[in-house]
């Protein structure tokens, strides 16, 4: 028998490869966490108080701003702490319970724009039963599957994950429990674990982005046929917003799940996850904002109504004064 010791830490070694940078890192992270936070609280307010955006859509893009929000909530607070400390170290527990919420909520994600694309297809495809076809009801469903299949997978995951052995090494190559880095230090890890969590990670990944893409091509041949060139236009319209976060979405998360891997990857997979994990909840609220009036009518109500609460509570100290 192999004489192994049993591992009860991590050692989430990160951005120690840098330490020259790693001011400037906690820096940049900090003020897009803060931006991040802000511009998906934003969203939420925005469709919770304004009536005109109480339909499916918003109801979708206010479910995936908040499981955004809570994914960065999983790493990117710990990622700031382990930047200006010196003890890196994490148990073994807040390693599994790491991982299982930051993958839960990504495939949560992943399946709400899945229902976003039904939406949209169920828009264009039959505009005079949608309301009958989406019903409140109806979406809280499809919102409510999408927490739980993402959980589900996230937890069969996790099982398989932390049923290896772990020993020898305790030091992870990232600044979270991301799966590759984790399942290299296990003793036993074999082909067959590793085809069960590309299996599940595929479909996440994979199932709701083919579901995405079909519904897409059936908007698309309904939009090609209709008689007028405005009518066309102001469907795709309709369409873009979601279109291009799924291509954000999916092109960094496929980078970085589905391909190969090799311990020569570590680094680059780390800045790609860095990337995925600052850059995409903050380009989610901006492109829908940017490429929505109805949104950017619903956010200036909220600065507007923001400043004058400023104003209220500053002249009412002055006047305590």
């Amino acid at each position: 028998m192999d004489n192994h010791t049993t591992v009860s830490t991590f050692l989430l070694w990160g951005f120690s490869s840098f330490p020259d940078l790693q001011d400037l890192l906690f820096v940049m992270v900090f003020f897009s966490h803060v931006t991040i936070l802000a511009a998906n609280v934003s969203i939420m307010v925005a469709v919770k108080l304004n009536h005109s955006l109480h339909i499916p859509m918003y109801f979708f893009l206010c479910g995936l701003s908040f499981a955004e929000t809570c994914t960065t909530m999983v790493i990117i607070p710990r990622m700031l702490v382990d930047l200006l400390s010196d003890s890196k170290s994490i148990s073994i527990f807040e390693c599994a319970a790491q991982m299982f919420f930051f993958f839960g909520l990504s495939g949560n994600s992943c399946f709400i724009m899945a229902a976003m694309s039904y939406d949209r297809y169920t828009a264009i495809h039959n505009p005079l039963h949608y309301s009958i076809l989406m019903t409140r009801k109806i979406c809280f469903q499809l919102m409510m599957a999408a927490w739980l299949v993402g959980f589900l997978v996230s937890m069969c995951i996790v099982t398989i994950v932390f049923n290896l052995s772990f020993c020898d090494s305790n030091t992870i190559q990232h600044f979270f429990c991301d799966i590759s880095p984790v399942v290299c230090l296990a003793c036993d890890y074999t082909l067959s674990y590793e085809m069960a969590i590309f299996v599940l990670s595929a479909f996440v990944l994979v199932g709701s982005f083919i579901f995405i893409m079909i519904s897409y091509v059936f908007i698309g041949s309904i939009v090609m046929k209709m008689p007028s060139a405005k009518g066309r236009c102001k469907a795709f319209s309709t369409c873009s917003s979601h279109l291009t976060v799924v291509c954000i979405h999916y092109g960094f998360a496929g980078f970085v799940y589905l391909r190969p891997k090799s311990s020569d990857s570590f680094r680059e997979d780390m800045l790609m996850v860095l990337t995925y994990t600052v850059l995409t909840p903050l380009l989610n609220p901006i492109v829908y904002s940017l490429r929505n009036k109805e949104m950017q009518i619903a956010l200036r109500k909220i600065v507007d109504s923001t400043n004058r609460f400023i104003l209220q509570m500053v002249n009412k100290r002055t006047l305590n004064i």
